[in-house]
Protein backbone atom coordinates (compact mmCIF):
# COMPACT_ATOMS: atom_id res chain seq x y z
CA UNK A 1 0.00 0.00 0.00
CA UNK A 2 1.27 3.60 -0.82
CA UNK A 3 0.07 6.74 0.63
CA UNK A 4 1.21 10.40 0.04
CA UNK A 5 -0.34 13.65 2.03
CA UNK A 6 -1.42 17.36 0.25
CA UNK A 7 0.55 19.89 1.44
CA UNK A 8 -2.26 21.88 2.98
CA UNK A 9 -2.62 22.42 6.68
CA UNK A 10 -6.14 22.24 8.14
CA UNK A 11 -5.41 22.55 11.64
CA UNK A 12 -2.15 23.42 13.54
CA UNK A 13 -2.52 23.63 17.26
CA UNK A 14 0.70 25.44 18.84
CA UNK A 15 1.20 22.34 21.27
CA UNK A 16 -0.93 18.72 21.25
CA UNK A 17 1.53 17.32 23.53
CA UNK A 18 3.72 19.69 25.10
CA UNK A 19 6.60 20.01 24.79
CA UNK A 20 6.11 18.37 21.30
CA UNK A 21 4.82 20.69 18.37
CA UNK A 22 2.15 19.19 15.64
CA UNK A 23 0.47 19.27 12.92
CA UNK A 24 -2.72 17.35 11.47
CA UNK A 25 -2.97 17.71 7.60
CA UNK A 26 -5.13 16.33 5.00
CA UNK A 27 -3.95 13.03 3.62
CA UNK A 28 -5.04 10.49 1.05
CA UNK A 29 -4.02 6.79 0.99
CA UNK A 30 -4.00 4.45 -2.38
CA UNK A 31 -4.58 1.18 -1.56
CA UNK A 32 -3.96 -1.50 -4.07
CA UNK A 33 -5.44 -5.43 -4.38
CA UNK A 34 -3.76 -8.04 -6.03
CA UNK A 35 -6.61 -10.36 -6.28
CA UNK A 36 -8.55 -8.00 -8.85
CA UNK A 37 -5.87 -5.47 -9.57
CA UNK A 38 -8.49 -3.05 -8.41
CA UNK A 39 -7.04 0.82 -6.94
CA UNK A 40 -9.02 2.42 -4.65
CA UNK A 41 -8.32 6.41 -2.98
CA UNK A 42 -9.00 6.52 0.71
CA UNK A 43 -9.27 10.26 2.26
CA UNK A 44 -8.32 10.68 5.87
CA UNK A 45 -5.90 12.69 8.36
CA UNK A 46 -2.35 12.71 8.74
CA UNK A 47 -0.90 13.94 11.69
CA UNK A 48 2.93 15.07 11.59
CA UNK A 49 4.83 15.93 15.23
CA UNK A 50 7.88 17.14 16.52
CA UNK A 51 9.24 16.00 19.62
CA UNK A 52 12.94 16.85 21.50
CA UNK A 53 14.12 17.69 17.84
CA UNK A 54 13.14 14.38 16.52
CA UNK A 55 10.50 14.58 13.40
CA UNK A 56 7.92 11.64 13.35
CA UNK A 57 5.45 11.71 11.40
CA UNK A 58 2.19 9.05 10.63
CA UNK A 59 -0.94 8.98 8.70
CA UNK A 60 -4.12 7.15 9.19
CA UNK A 61 -7.83 6.42 7.16
CA UNK A 62 -10.14 8.52 9.29
CA UNK A 63 -13.29 6.48 10.15
CA UNK A 64 -14.73 9.10 13.06
CA UNK A 65 -18.60 8.70 13.45
CA UNK A 66 -20.32 12.39 14.74
CA UNK A 67 -22.90 11.58 17.16
CA UNK A 68 -25.82 14.45 17.36
CA UNK A 69 -29.40 14.91 18.42
CA UNK A 70 -31.61 16.19 16.32
CA UNK A 71 -34.02 18.84 17.16
CA UNK A 72 -36.93 17.76 14.31
CA UNK A 73 -36.94 13.95 15.96
CA UNK A 74 -39.13 14.08 18.54
CA UNK A 75 -41.51 11.48 18.05
CA UNK A 76 -41.92 9.27 21.49
CA UNK A 77 -39.38 11.53 23.40
CA UNK A 78 -41.00 12.98 27.08
CA UNK A 79 -40.34 15.44 29.22
CA UNK A 80 -40.86 16.52 32.60
CA UNK A 81 -40.25 20.40 33.40
CA UNK A 82 -39.09 20.83 37.62
CA UNK A 83 -40.26 24.23 38.43
CA UNK A 84 -39.60 26.56 41.46
CA UNK A 85 -42.16 28.10 42.78
CA UNK A 86 -40.18 30.60 44.20
CA UNK A 87 -39.54 34.18 42.33
CA UNK A 88 -42.61 32.85 39.89
CA UNK A 89 -42.61 36.10 38.62
CA UNK A 90 -39.40 34.87 37.26
CA UNK A 91 -39.91 31.26 36.62
CA UNK A 92 -43.69 31.25 35.05
CA UNK A 93 -42.43 32.94 32.05
CA UNK A 94 -39.54 30.56 31.80
CA UNK A 95 -41.95 27.53 31.94
CA UNK A 96 -44.36 28.98 29.48
CA UNK A 97 -40.86 29.75 27.37
CA UNK A 98 -39.95 25.51 27.53
CA UNK A 99 -43.75 24.72 26.74
CA UNK A 100 -43.96 27.11 23.42
CA UNK A 101 -40.43 25.68 22.57
CA UNK A 102 -41.68 22.12 22.68
CA UNK A 103 -45.13 23.00 20.97
CA UNK A 104 -43.25 24.68 18.15
CA UNK A 105 -40.90 21.38 17.73
CA UNK A 106 -44.24 19.06 17.86
CA UNK A 107 -43.56 17.46 21.41
CA UNK A 108 -47.34 16.85 21.83
CA UNK A 109 -48.89 18.71 25.62
CA UNK A 110 -49.69 14.44 26.63
CA UNK A 111 -46.02 13.71 26.61
CA UNK A 112 -45.27 16.93 28.91
CA UNK A 113 -45.33 16.61 32.66
CA UNK A 114 -44.69 19.87 34.95
CA UNK A 115 -43.71 19.49 38.67
CA UNK A 116 -43.74 22.66 41.19
CA UNK A 117 -41.40 22.56 43.71
CA UNK A 118 -40.92 25.13 46.66
CA UNK A 119 -37.44 26.33 45.53
CA UNK A 120 -34.69 26.02 43.36
CA UNK A 121 -33.16 24.28 46.60
CA UNK A 122 -35.64 21.25 46.29
CA UNK A 123 -35.27 20.85 42.40
CA UNK A 124 -32.29 18.62 42.07
CA UNK A 125 -33.91 15.78 44.12
CA UNK A 126 -36.94 15.48 42.35
CA UNK A 127 -35.41 15.46 39.17
CA UNK A 128 -33.43 12.54 40.12
CA UNK A 129 -36.41 11.26 41.29
CA UNK A 130 -37.99 11.67 38.01
CA UNK A 131 -35.07 10.80 36.39
CA UNK A 132 -34.84 6.96 37.82
CA UNK A 133 -38.91 6.42 36.89
CA UNK A 134 -37.47 5.79 33.56
CA UNK A 135 -40.55 8.05 32.40
CA UNK A 136 -39.16 10.15 30.32
CA UNK A 137 -35.86 11.13 27.98
CA UNK A 138 -34.79 14.50 29.83
CA UNK A 139 -36.03 16.74 32.58
CA UNK A 140 -35.91 20.89 32.62
CA UNK A 141 -34.95 22.17 35.55
CA UNK A 142 -36.27 25.82 35.95
CA UNK A 143 -35.71 28.17 38.72
CA UNK A 144 -34.34 31.14 39.64
CA UNK A 145 -32.55 32.76 42.30
CA UNK A 146 -31.50 36.30 42.59
CA UNK A 147 -28.64 37.64 44.85
CA UNK A 148 -29.50 39.32 48.31
CA UNK A 149 -27.59 40.38 51.29
CA UNK A 150 -26.46 37.64 52.55
CA UNK A 151 -24.46 34.74 51.63
CA UNK A 152 -27.96 32.45 51.47
CA UNK A 153 -27.61 33.27 47.30
CA UNK A 154 -24.22 31.34 46.86
CA UNK A 155 -25.66 28.69 48.97
CA UNK A 156 -28.57 28.35 47.02
CA UNK A 157 -26.98 28.96 43.84
CA UNK A 158 -24.21 26.26 44.06
CA UNK A 159 -26.59 23.77 45.71
CA UNK A 160 -29.33 24.19 42.58
CA UNK A 161 -26.00 23.52 40.02
CA UNK A 162 -24.72 20.79 41.84
CA UNK A 163 -27.96 19.22 42.74
CA UNK A 164 -29.10 18.94 38.88
CA UNK A 165 -25.63 17.69 37.64
CA UNK A 166 -25.95 15.06 40.42
CA UNK A 167 -29.32 14.11 39.40
CA UNK A 168 -28.47 13.74 35.57
CA UNK A 169 -25.45 11.47 36.99
CA UNK A 170 -27.19 9.48 38.86
CA UNK A 171 -30.15 8.67 36.78
CA UNK A 172 -28.20 8.28 34.01
CA UNK A 173 -31.07 10.67 32.50
CA UNK A 174 -29.80 14.14 30.81
CA UNK A 175 -30.94 16.70 33.80
CA UNK A 176 -31.04 20.63 32.02
CA UNK A 177 -29.77 22.99 34.23
CA UNK A 178 -31.90 26.41 33.54
CA UNK A 179 -32.12 28.16 36.64
CA UNK A 180 -31.26 31.29 36.64
CA UNK A 181 -28.54 32.94 38.92
CA UNK A 182 -28.99 36.61 38.65
CA UNK A 183 -27.47 39.82 40.53
CA UNK A 184 -31.16 41.30 41.03
CA UNK A 185 -34.73 40.99 39.30
CA UNK A 186 -34.21 42.90 36.23
CA UNK A 187 -31.62 40.46 35.20
CA UNK A 188 -33.70 37.57 35.71
CA UNK A 189 -36.79 39.47 34.42
CA UNK A 190 -34.45 40.44 31.18
CA UNK A 191 -33.86 36.37 30.92
CA UNK A 192 -37.40 35.48 31.33
CA UNK A 193 -38.87 37.01 28.49
CA UNK A 194 -37.75 40.34 28.12
CA UNK A 195 -34.37 41.56 25.56
CA UNK A 196 -31.95 38.77 27.00
CA UNK A 197 -34.13 36.35 25.25
CA UNK A 198 -35.95 33.27 27.27
CA UNK A 199 -33.91 30.93 29.12
CA UNK A 200 -36.46 28.59 29.32
CA UNK A 201 -36.66 28.01 25.59
CA UNK A 202 -33.10 27.61 25.53
CA UNK A 203 -33.25 24.87 28.16
CA UNK A 204 -36.02 23.25 25.99
CA UNK A 205 -33.92 23.11 23.39
CA UNK A 206 -31.35 21.46 24.91
CA UNK A 207 -33.46 19.04 26.46
CA UNK A 208 -35.13 17.45 22.78
CA UNK A 209 -31.14 17.90 21.61
CA UNK A 210 -29.67 15.67 24.66
CA UNK A 211 -33.22 13.14 24.30
CA UNK A 212 -32.55 13.07 21.06
CA UNK A 213 -28.90 12.24 21.48
CA UNK A 214 -29.46 9.69 24.53
CA UNK A 215 -32.53 7.76 22.27
CA UNK A 216 -31.16 7.23 19.38
CA UNK A 217 -27.04 6.94 20.00
CA UNK A 218 -26.59 6.13 23.64
CA UNK A 219 -29.53 4.22 24.94
CA UNK A 220 -28.07 1.40 26.90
Amino acid sequence: MASFAANSSIFSPNSLCSPAKSSLFRCYCISFNNNDKSIKLHKGLGLWGEKAGKRESFSHISAVRHLTGSLTSTEGLRFAIVVARFNEIVTRPLLEGALDTFKRYSVKEEDIDVVWVPGSFEIGLVAEKLGKSRKYQAVLCIGAVIRGDTSHYDAVANSAASGVLSAGLSSGVPCIFGVLTCDDMDQALNRAGGKAGNKGSETALTAIEMASLFEHHLKC
